[in-house]
């Protein structure tokens, strides 16, 4: 269930305890909320004040809360782009420092085919949010915890496995953040990469994770702490695929 239910269904079960659950049901159905005061204030005040919810207790659902929706904010973000270039790659950076933007001193035939360069390897970032497919709301309302049943659809756009070395996919659930790194190759090869995003774009393609086929890509998952090793193991594949030796 979207977790603001699970968080009500939570706050329903206590408020039956109350013996004027009725009444503050009532009181609720004519509520006006003015952040930051809401319905779901209403009822745990009402709660602590009954010592039908004590404040151990509270502490208790408010960390549930927060682990169940860590990266909630990230939902937030409006702006694709804001999402995408400053957010995702400010967040790729801290977890691989190492990391470069590249620049025409460094490379003089660049002119923005890629997010940065690990030495010599050049990597390119896309990142996507997992979000129900089915729901007309901003991203915040159906941002997807990684365990739920519904369906979701992430797009990963404008590929250009040509423009450099690895791709590095950062995917965001409200919960958790994975991460896939892949050879240009791997891409360019995978049964669901599309060619030809947009008429004209020769080199261009997408390619859409849904719960239907994100496993075949478990291969390429890799943890937080395991990026910058993972970029270099996918570049040496890179080397090998490219001269028509798969077997690495």
């Amino acid at each position: 269930m979207p977790d603001m239910e699970h968080l009500q269904e939570q706050l329903d079960t206590l408020l039956q305890q109350m013996p004027d659950a009725d009444a503050i049901r009532e009181r609720l159905g004519n509520l006006v909320s003015v952040y930051p005061f809401n319905e779901y204030e209403y009822i745990i005040s009402h709660l602590l004040a009954a010592d039908s919810l004590t404040l151990d207790a509270y502490h208790e659902l408010r960390d549930d809360y927060l682990a169940r929706n860590m990266f909630l904010y990230i939902f937030e973000i409006s702006a694709p782009r804001t999402f995408g270039e400053s957010w995702a790659q400010g967040h790729l950076k801290e977890l691989v420092p190492d990391l470069q933007k590249p620049s025409k001193k460094r490379d003089p035939n660049y002119s923005g085919q890629y997010d940065f360069l690990l030495d010599e390897i050049k990597i390119e970032v896309k990142a996507s949010r997992a979000v129900d497919a089915e729901v007309d709301a901003p991203l915040y309302v159906k941002a997807l915890a990684s365990d739920s049943n519904k369906s979701f659809w992430m797009n990963f756009q404008q590929i250009k496995p040509a423009c450099c070395d690895v791709f590095v996919w950062v995917a965001v659930w409200r919960d958790t953040i994975k991460y896939w790194v892949q050879s240009s190759y791997e891409v360019e090869n995978s049964v669901h990469y599309s060619k030809g995003q947009h008429r004209g774009n020769v080199g261009e393609g997408q390619l859409h994770l849904r719960p239907d086929n994100i496993r075949d890509f478990d291969k390429f998952q890799v943890g937080s702490n395991a990026l910058r090793q993972a970029m270099m193991d996918a570049h040496t594949r890179q080397q090998f695929q490219r001269s028509g030796d798969t077997t690495v």
